[in-house]
């Protein structure tokens, strides 16, 4: 038996609906979302208001219609009336109704409403209730047959003037307080009557119809307005963006004219006095700069001639030391002196070479060489060819198009950095794949931190500032970092999964190299 599977998520996303994204779209959707809550909000309050006044024009013209005819039947009737009584009261007054058409109905001292018609809707309790307490006219909407109707109940009331000694004349009116000088007491006798609200209902539904008809119209004026106002705000914003970019390109000289005083100028006054801040500093930084290389190449080149002086006498002190005419403790202080001389000197000269870096001014001169051949002639010079502290893997030629002196600086340093900081034996492995060269340099070592990663090719970087001076400058992995971009290559450091560093060196192969420098 198959089972149904729920959708892939994919597919649900793609089902959604897919909403405006572009700040054009949001603000003319606003805007014209606005503009339809405004015109239905005011449709709906004036519907209202013209509603109330068409029923409330309706109740008064029917409960005048009806004290008149009353004012006019009320005094022929004897009182207390019979049955055929009432129902020639309500008689009289359907036909006295006219166009209003009412069915009429009449109950004395509380009995059952007498009509005349039988098609007149039952008189609500609720309204029978009410005339009966309040002793006045009372009027209430109703439903019958699923159309409105109004219903209303008259109380009717006799009058005690002066000089009038008939007791069973009754008088019709509004309220339970006469006219005359005397007073005016309740005979007993209330007449209801309703009449359809159809009329009126077709002029509350014309309302209706004429605010819907009128609705499309207003939204689509109202999309020229949205339009114009989205244009006002999205051309300043549009000139933000590109002044932005251009920022992001280098370009800080940009800057933006402001029109206006409205936010989206103050924003731009703010753009314009931010791109000033930042060209002042970045010139700033750029001179900073400048002046620390410019420092660091003076002075590595002032350095030059006091330490190959130096040096010369530290041979000499080197071969007085080596030769036992000095005593012990100068033989010692001799030889520390030419050491920390030896390393002030390597520190000088890759201070040169990074020098040369910064100013874009090294020089490379390519050769075609095996880099086999390479790898094989570093170790030799280094005394790293003979003994198991270092392996070479070298399974196939790897021709490449490089200058020999700096891929030599190159993989000295990796391999230094290796035995130094990891433990032996360390793996040289020299491979080739499609139009690449590459060459790993893999310790047996814990690794590096993985916080140290990051900064292993940063100048002067120290995992760990508490740790003893090393004999080296602090820049081999530096360098050998800047020549490898210097070939069109990379320099890349991890951690094997087995435990060590691993240091990869990814050269362009001999057919894919550029010409020679």
């Amino acid at each position: 038996m198959s089972r149904l599977r729920p959708p892939a998520r994919s597919a649900v996303r793609a089902l959604r609906p897919h909403l405006p994204r572009g700040l054009r779209v949001r603000l003319v959707v606003a805007f014209l979302l606005a503009a339809a809550f405004g015109a239905l909000l005011t449709a709906g309050l004036t519907f209202q208001r013209a509603r109330a006044a068409i029923l409330d024009r309706a109740e008064e013209t029917a409960v005048t219609d009806l004290r008149a005819q009353l004012d006019s039947l009320a005094p022929e009737l004897t009182l207390p009336p019979t049955t055929e009584d009432l129902r020639g009261l309500t008689r009289q007054l359907d036909q006295a109704g006219g166009a209003r058409a009412w069915h009429s109905s009449a109950s004395y001292r509380g009995g059952e409403p007498v009509a005349a018609s039988s098609g007149a809707p039952p008189v609500p309790e609720e309204l029978r209730e009410t005339v009966r307490d309040s002793g006045r006219a009372v009027h209430q909407r109703t439903e019958h047959d699923g159309s409105p109707w109004l219903a209303l109940g008259m109380p009717v009331t006799y009058s005690d003037r002066p000089g009038n000694t008939d007791t069973t004349t009754a008088t019709a009116t509004p309220t339970t307080t006469g006219t005359g000088s005397g007073s005016d007491t309740l005979s007993g006798l209330t007449v209801y009557a309703a009449f359809p609200l159809d009329e009126d209902q077709a002029d509350i539904d014309a309302l209706v119809t004429a605010a819907q008809a009128g609705a499309v119209p207003a939204l689509a004026l109202a999309l020229v307005p949205a339009l114009f106002a989205a244009r006002s705000v999205l051309r300043p914003v549009r000139r933000l963006r590109h002044g932005a970019e251009r920022i992001a390109a280098g370009e800080l000289t940009t800057r933006l004219d402001t029109e206006g005083r409205d936010e989206l100028a103050d924003l731009t006054r703010a753009f314009n006095t931010m791109a000033e801040t930042l060209e002042g500093d970045a010139a700033e930084l750029r001179r900073l700069e400048a002046g620390a290389r410019r420092f660091a190449a003076d002075v590595a080149h002032e350095l030059r001639t006091p330490l190959a002086a130096m040096a010369a006498v530290t041979e000499v002190l080197d071969e007085d030391a080596a030769s036992g005419v000095l005593p012990a403790d100068t033989e010692d202080a001799v030889r520390l002196i030419s050491e920390e001389v030896r390393t002030l000197a390597r520190m000088v000269e890759d201070l040169m070479e990074v020098s040369r870096f910064d100013a874009k001014a090294a020089p490379v001169h390519r050769e075609d060489v095996d880099l086999r051949t390479l790898v094989t002639k570093t170790l030799q010079l280094r005394g790293w060819a003979h003994g198991e502290r270092v392996r070479a893997d070298l399974p196939e030629p790897a021709p490449v198009h490089v200058d020999p002196r700096r891929i030599d600086v190159v993989l000295g340093n990796l391999v230094a950095n290796a035995l130094h900081h990891g433990r032996p034996p360390v793996t040289v492995a020299v491979r080739t794949r499609d139009d690449r060269v590459r060459v790993t340099v893999t310790d047996r070592g814990p690794g590096i931190p993985d916080d140290t990663l990051p900064h292993v090719f940063d100048r002067f970087y120290k995992a760990d500032a508490a740790r003893p001076r090393s004999g080296g400058s602090g820049l081999g992995l530096a360098i050998a970092h800047e020549n490898a971009a210097l070939h069109g290559g990379t320099l890349t450091a991890a951690n094997h999964p087995d435990g060590g560093a691993v240091f990869t060196l990814t050269l362009p192969s001999a057919a894919s190299s550029p010409g020679t420098t």
